[in-house]
């Protein structure tokens, strides 16, 4: 099986779904990574303000991440971090319509729509957007992350809210996601920050208690088809 992660940024992969990629990878399948931000620019004034060495170590780290976690590439698009509303909605679907001809997966993962980062929101919509189901869409499940420090930041006053319904036990491949996080050296932070090694582990703790395992990452189930053919 091939799968898709579509993020907004580096560390948006790990920390919404490393550990499920870690398990699938181990489980043999061909998990890809998509990261369209670039993801540093908006901590300055101006977005040529950047220095290109913090990019470019930025950039080696996410594939670094990948590499933790089991991915098979990580393609790394560069668009203004955190200023994905100042890209026209087509270009970012044309972006991901084109990958996702090339790779062809049966199964993506991305942001849930009502993160309060607006980056997280706008790849959402264009991930639907460039999966419509139409006749030969490879895609057949889209399935929606959270993203602590964006997910539950949002305090249920953005719509849609986080309501996931389908629980992956990551008991085995929990720190191979803590061990991708470690990779984001300038993004992670002390506990009890929800971007630290602490935090992942009680995200994952309270997802296992829901799910009955020891650890879980939680998903929103957003469309699944089953062909014909394909077995129950």
């Amino acid at each position: 099986m091939k799968v898709l992660v579509v993020a907004a940024h580096p560390d948006d992969e790990v920390l919404g779904c490393g550990g499920t990629m870690a398990r699938l990878a181990q489980e043999g399948c061909a998990v890809h990574v998509a990261i369209l931000g670039e993801g540093i620019t908006s901590r300055h004034a101006q977005r040529d303000q950047a220095d290109a060495e913090d990019l470019s170590r930025l950039h080696q780290r996410a594939r670094e991440a990948g590499a933790k976690v089991g991915a098979k590439d990580v393609v790394l698009f560069q668009l203004p971090d955190n200023r994905l509303d100042t890209v026209p909605l087509l270009d970012l679907v044309k972006l991901l319509e084109g990958l996702i001809q090339k790779l062809q997966p049966e199964v993506i993962y991305t942001h849930h729509a009502g993160d309060l980062n607006v980056d997280h929101g706008l790849v959402h919509r264009a991930v639907l957007t460039a999966t419509r189901p139409l006749p030969g869409q490879s895609v057949r499940e889209i399935y929606a992350f959270e993203v602590p420090s964006s997910t539950e930041w949002a305090f249920h006053q953005l719509q849609p809210v986080f309501r996931p319904s389908v629980f992956v036990d990551i008991s085995r491949t929990l720190e191979a996601k803590i061990a991708g996080l470690a990779c984001y050296d300038s993004e992670t932070r002390k506990f009890p920050h929800p971007r630290s090694p602490e935090a992942l582990r009680a995200i994952a703790a309270r997802w296992g208690t829901v799910a009955g395992c020891q650890a879980a990452e939680a998903f929103e189930l957003v469309r699944s088809l089953r062909l014909q053919g394909h077995g129950a």
